[in-house]
């Protein structure tokens, strides 16, 4: 593979804290990041926000404001964990679909793609810039913006199931599913907007455990054991 996009959840980098950061956690997933970059893998980065916030079981706050919250959660996400890659010596580059300042830099494809090609390890922040749609959302978006040959899925479970296994002792693990199988057994793999992102423009993903030793780089290009989606 010559260009990933990475999706790393809030929660997985808050470790067994569960909320905030977790400097060992995220310091681990930059040092397979970097390992990836030097072999030449052009690499992009979504993060959730679910780490700071949860803004959708919220009967209290407007819909719009709890996601615009989120979006900015996911900001301080991408700027953290951007700061540790740059400590292991790698060169990042934060985009953001709306102004924040200094702190980023607006997105545009030409932009991503010089950065990527730059070497640069490319954080997309900040979701769409849209509520009522997720990170799930923004990474099948900008996967297919930038020409990504796969979508990476870090996640708590090792891969995709028939049914969840922290309830269902006996789900059964796919090692490969089509998407479309995805939508007709609704296994929630990512949200469906996403999902219909990726199968009407053939973005394939893998599915596995962040906190498996080398997940990352084995998703890469090693030996993979979680779940490959096929389109």
């Amino acid at each position: 593979m010559k260009r990933i996009l990475l999706k790393l959840s809030g929660e997985a980098l808050a470790g067994e804290k569960g909320t905030g950061f977790d400097e060992a956690t995220v310091t681990a997933v930059a040092r397979q990041v970097k390992e990836i970059v030097d072999g030449g893998v052009q690499t992009a980065i979504v993060i959730g926000g679910g780490n700071f916030w949860r803004g959708r079981s919220s009967n209290t706050i407007d819909r719009a404001k709890a996601d615009q919250i989120g979006m900015l959660a996911t900001v301080m996400n991408c700027i953290y964990v951007s700061e540790i890659f740059r400590y292991v010596g790698m060169e990042t580059e934060v985009f953001t679909p709306f102004a924040c300042g200094s702190f980023s830099r607006l997105f545009s494809k030409d932009d991503a793609l010089a950065a990527l090609e730059a070497g640069k390890v490319t954080f997309f922040a900040g979701g769409t810039g849209h509520p009522y749609f997720s990170t799930d959302t923004a990474t099948a978006l900008r996967a297919i913006e930038i020409e990504a040959d796969a979508i990476l899925m870090a996640r708590a479970v090792d891969g995709v199931y028939d049914s969840d296994p922290k309830t269902n002792p006996d789900a059964k693990k796919y090692d490969t599913i089509s998407i479309q199988q995805v939508l007709d057994e609704k296994l929630q793999v990512m949200d469906l907007t996403a999902t219909i992102l990726c199968m009407e423009n053939k973005m394939p993903l893998k599915v596995f455990a962040l906190q498996e030793e080398n997940s990352i780089v084995n998703a890469v290009g090693g030996s993979f054991a979680g779940t490959t989606v096929t389109v």
